[in-house]
């Protein structure tokens, strides 16, 4: 299929018999290719203090979140069946902390040059970082809530540019 023809099934990653398969990317050009995603953690006031004071019993709590996101990034396709593995050209993770609200907001944004796009790779980060911080401090708090996981914008490729809007909430 042409890389400006849009299939008539949107979802790509079936047939026309309804199969699951990879898609075929081998007409796609390589291009510069971006992807945001972003997701929260909502924990106790306790639970907070010790993460964002760095005393967590396990150590550096955010330190090994953000380790963890990257590493998660680069084994999307291991994890997703019908992932492309691709090389990433960059990944950053950063948190934001929220005292009033004792939320820990994880933004990752993740980089190719390549025929496919790094959404996957960019949502795996934030779940798996994420996920992370809940294992280093469910001892103290099994309550956490991890929400909100989304892609905030992409760039790149055929579909070209996407961020979100108010009618993606």
């Amino acid at each position: 299929m042409p890389p400006n023809q849009k299939p008539s099934n949107p979802l790509t990653h079936f047939d026309a018999a309804g199969q699951a398969h990879m898609v075929d990317i081998s007409p796609k050009p390589d291009t510069q290719r971006r992807a945001h995603a972003r997701g929260s953690i909502v924990m106790a006031p306790a639970t907070f203090s010790l993460v964002s004071e760095g005393s967590a019993k396990k150590g550096d709590v955010l330190g090994i979140a953000r380790i963890a996101a990257i590493q998660a990034s680069k084994a999307t396709s291991s994890l997703i069946p019908l992932c492309h593995p691709i090389a990433l050209t960059r990944v950053t993770v950063e948190f934001t902390l929220d005292v009033e609200s004792h939320r820990i907001t994880i933004d990752v944004r993740a980089e190719t040059f390549g025929r496919t796009g790094v959404e996957m790779e960019a949502l795996t980060a934030a779940s798996v970082g994420l996920l992370t911080i809940y294992d280093m401090c469910k001892a103290a708090d099994r309550g956490m809530v991890i929400e909100s996981i989304r892609l905030i914008e992409k760039s790149g490729g055929a579909s070209g540019h996407w961020q979100a809007t108010a009618l993606h909430p």
